[in-house]
């Protein structure tokens, strides 16, 4: 159902060397680049992640109750998401363990405060 979310940045440049090594830890790649635009995806027909400038020319701000979280297949996958993003700098916002029976979970935030989290369902 969901087709892409856009998150905004204040610094393209830096939002995008963040992204680049972050989803490439999950084999994410540039689909589209320009210079306000920038598309990451696994394929085509698969959800993906834009960042952008603002159109309006106004300052990027962080949606509050606004997440975008990320697929994993399994835990490990969501460990090393996470400790990939504290390493490029993102705030923590709930280190990776169960939140419930089969859900697993970790929380942070882009160099934006854009807040993303990595999870996977388990048994």
């Amino acid at each position: 159902m969901i087709g892409y979310v856009t998150l905004g940045t204040n610094d393209i440049a830096k939002a995008a060397k963040f992204y680049d090594e972050l989803l490439a830890e999950i084999g994410a790649k540039r689909t589209m680049d320009f210079d306000s635009f920038i598309v990451w995806g696994m394929n085509p027909q698969a959800p993906s992640i834009s960042i952008i400038k603002p159109y309006d020319g106004n300052p990027a701000t962080v949606g509050n109750g606004v997440m975008v979280a990320l697929a994993m297949g399994k835990p490990e996958q969501v460990q090393a998401l996470h400790a990939k993003a504290l390493e490029l700098g993102s705030k923590d916002e709930g280190a990776p363990g169960a939140r419930s029976d089969n859900f697993y979970a970790a929380y942070f935030r882009d160099l934006d405060g854009n807040k993303l989290n990595a999870f996977c369902i388990t048994g």
